[in-house]
This record gives C-alpha cells, sequence and structure tokens, in this order.
C-alpha cells in the first residue's frame, strides 16, 4: 500500500534495477534485507548507499508497509556496513532524502553513508 501522495513503485528505477542485477555495482554488503554499494558520485572519501530489498518509496512508505523482519535487517545491514568499512571510532554520517525538497533522485528508499574525512556541520546555515 503506497504512502499517500507518493504513488506506486516503480520498478524501473535504477536501484530496483541493481537489486536485479540488471545494472552492475559495486557491492560493499549484501543480504536478504540490504544491498550496499559504493555511490558512483562520492561526495566523501567513503560514500555507499546502501537500499532495502523491499519495495519502498521513503521511510514512511518502508517503516509502514516492511515486515519488522524487514525493518530490523535493513538497519542492522547499515551499521554492519559502517563496521566492516572501519567508520565506528572515527564517526560517519547517515543521511535519507525523501522526497523532492530534500532532493531525493531515486524513488526508492535508500541511505547515504559518509565518511573518511571530517564531515563539518550537517546543513549550512541559511544566509541573513
Amino acid at each position: 500500500m503506497p504512502v499517500k501522495g507518493l504513488g506506486a513503485y516503480d520498478d524501473q528505477n535504477i536501484f530496483a534495477r541493481i537489486l536485479r542485477g540488471e545494472i552492475p555495482c559495486r557491492k560493499v554488503f549484501e543480504d536478504q534485507f540490504a544491498l550496499a554499494f559504493h555511490d558512483i558520485n562520492p561526495q566523501a572519501p567513503v560514500h555507499v548507499l546502501v537500499i532495502p530489498r523491499h519495495r519502498s518509496i521513503s521511510f514512511a512508505d518502508f517503516t509502514a508497509n516492511a515486515s519488522q523482519a524487514e525493518i530490523a535487517g535493513f538497519f542492522r545491514a547499515v551499521g554492519a556496513v559502517a563496521r566492516e568499512l572501519g567508520l565506528e571510532a572515527p564517526g560517519y554520517r547517515l543521511l535519507a532524502n525523501m522526497g523532492e525538497d530534500s532532493g531525493q533522485e531515486v524513488p526508492h528508499f535508500h541511505v547515504h553513508l559518509f565518511g573518511g574525512q571530517p564531515l563539518g556541520p550537517m546543513l549550512a546555515r541559511p544566509a541573513g
């Protein structure tokens, strides 16, 4: 069931195609709940995308429609990726964009995992 205002899930989005193996990726992690791979346009020395296998457009969609096992499995996968990449001690940032105002480019819920350098403030302060 789609979340109101989001529309139906698009099975042809790039992440759906990556999950089906139609488009290659540089995998970091894979299990029955998630796939993690390097971003093709990294914004930090470490920039990995973690996507759930569940067909969800947004966080609200994912948490409303995925099973408890899928939700827990996805977030455990995010933690496993951070540990495997050695980011726990120095620190890292998770970012999830939802919708047009946030700049979400792919209509499949996902998180960006950034690390490998000090990342600075979370958001730039507005001028004036």
